[in-house]
């Protein structure tokens, strides 16, 4: 290959013939990347009002998209311009194109290339909305052939490692993304019209809290001091609750130094909220309202698809079990959160508890999440989780053993979390040595350091208040019907391949 083209490892000759193509364009003058055009109409308005614009000389319009399917009929051609909205088909005919446009159909098009067109809509005898090209301008050279010739990136490890030739190949990703987009616009509007304030916290910290993750560290050379990013916002955000903001949400990115699977990304987007004078039982009701308003103003209805299931997000009011019910009915294991570990063992049964399972509390979590948790498919809140595992919520009337906490699952995965707020600043000091000392004895996701900060605003007085936290991206999952995490996240985190390659990797 020439060595005035650049060159990748993966470059082959049908590159250099259209970088070459990109140097003749401009030899003969033609700006093979010009830097404006300005269309006057989208694919999908034409083709939903197609009598505006059939058998009326004035009705001229000018497109901009990318050349697909183009089929080559000496001094005649068809191919579909796809733009942000969708596709029709423009027909090149050399006595009614002007003369460069033509030029540029016959001398350089190919498949891919961005192009602007102007012309008239007319029907082909096969009854296909068309553009009648009068003029057409080539708006950016594609050097790098479609994959697979335009029919469909199908390898999933390349469509998560080149999204942006996934989002070309396959549409449906685009409309995956489109759905994602509405979804979270439609719940940003619904917690503006229940007037709470959108706010930002920090996403590098100095402690990390909020969640028991893993942290991923980092360090300042100006301030010469090392931070985390963040694993939650919470202890931030319920410091302006403190502060007098009463109703605030925040739409964010988290990051948690975990494994990866079809229901994790180590960075990932959370919707974080809080309402003073709230409890946990007023959350719920409310997440029920928020998640089928969000489907049913982005998509209709209130039923998605999702591994062939048609799950409801409509009905209400939604299941509500304890841990410890979740167990007797799923898994016919009888237990109670005062129980050592041997005793959980012989209670379950058979039933697969891991040996360096630490605690009693630590043993019933685990036989939950591995034996219970499958059969949450339509939404049901698991509630009344020990306070070892909730060093932020706060103690549940009457059990002083399990907190007033709530997680929402579905389709068998985790999607919200929410409890009434720990709000008494000597029983959060408490907790917090707590947690330091499960750090100590090796538990790697709980806080290993105190938050002075966080207790010092405590005492400061946090009315009752009740917090939420929805995985934006598994709700996006069930929404889309998706099962993998990296399908609704445009650039997940991927294992490097190779030096050029950063986006890369085999998933699992």
């Amino acid at each position: 290959m020439s060595t005035s083209f650049p060159f990748l490892p993966d470059h082959s000759n049908l590159n250099e013939v259209r970088y070459r193509k990109a140097a003749a364009l401009r030899e003969a003058g033609i700006d093979p990347y010009p830097a404006h055009f300005e269309p006057t109409h989208l694919a999908r308005e034409i083709v939903d009002r197609p009598e505006d614009y059939l058998e009326r000389e004035d009705a001229v319009v000018t497109l901009m998209g990318r050349a697909m399917t183009v089929r080559r009929m000496g001094k005649a051609a068809f191919f579909h311009l796809v733009d942000r909205s969708g596709r029709i088909q423009v027909h090149i005919n050399k006595k009614e194109i002007d003369e460069d446009g033509f030029r540029v159909y016959k001398e350089f098009l190919d498949t891919g290339d961005i192009v602007g067109v102007t012309g008239p809509v007319f029907r082909t005898k096969t009854g296909e909305l068309t553009v009648m090209a009068k003029e057409m301008l080539l708006l950016t050279k594609s050097t790098r052939p479609l994959p697979e010739k335009w029919h469909g990136l199908t390898d999933k490890e390349t469509r998560y490692r080149q999204r942006y030739a996934d989002l070309i190949a396959n549409p449906e990703v685009l409309d995956t993304f489109r759905m994602r987009s509405r979804i979270v616009g439609s719940m940003r509007r619904w917690l503006d019209d229940q007037e709470f304030l959108e706010v930002e916290t920090p996403m590098m910290q100095p402690l990390y809290g909020g969640a028991a993750a893993r942290p991923f560290s980092t360090h300042h050379n100006a301030l010469d001091m090392d931070l985390y990013l963040r694993i939650a916002p919470e202890l931030y955000l319920k410091r302006l609750v403190v502060g007098g903001m009463h109703r605030i949400y925040e739409i964010n990115r988290n990051f948690r130094n975990e494994g990866i699977s079809l229901q994790h990304n180590p960075e990932f987007t959370m919707l974080e909220l809080y309402a003073a004078g709230w409890n946990c039982a007023d959350m719920m009701d409310f997440v029920e309202r928020m998640l089928a308003e969000a489907l049913r103003t982005a998509t209709g209805g209130t039923v998605c698809e999702y591994d062939g299931m048609a799950i409801e997000f409509g009905g209400h009011p939604w299941p509500r079990l304890s841990i410890l019910d979740a167990l007797r009915k799923y898994a016919q294991v009888v237990v109670d959160w005062d129980m050592d570990v041997a005793a959980v063992k012989a209670a379950a049964d058979g039933l697969h508890v891991p040996d360096d399972v630490a605690s009693g509390v630590d043993a019933i979590i685990h036989l939950f999440e591995e034996n219970c948790e499958r059969h949450l498919v339509q939404p049901t809140y698991i509630t009344e989780f020990p306070k070892a595992v909730s060093p932020l919520a706060k103690s549940k009337d009457g059990d002083p053993n399990v907190t007033d906490r709530f997680e929402l699952y579905v389709c068998g995965m985790e999607l919200a979390n929410g409890f009434s707020e720990l709000n008494d600043p000597a029983e959060q000091y408490a907790r917090f040595a707590e947690q330091v000392e499960r750090k100590k004895a090796g538990d790697e996701e709980a806080v290993g350091e105190i938050d002075h900060d966080y207790v010092r605003a405590l005492e400061y007085g946090m009315p009752p208040t009740a917090g939420l936290g929805v995985g934006i991206d598994r709700f996006i999952m069930v929404a889309t019907g998706n099962t993998s995490i990296r399908d609704v996240i445009l650039f997940p985190l991927l294992r490097s391949r190779s030096a050029g390659e950063t986006q890369s990797g085999d998933g699992e």
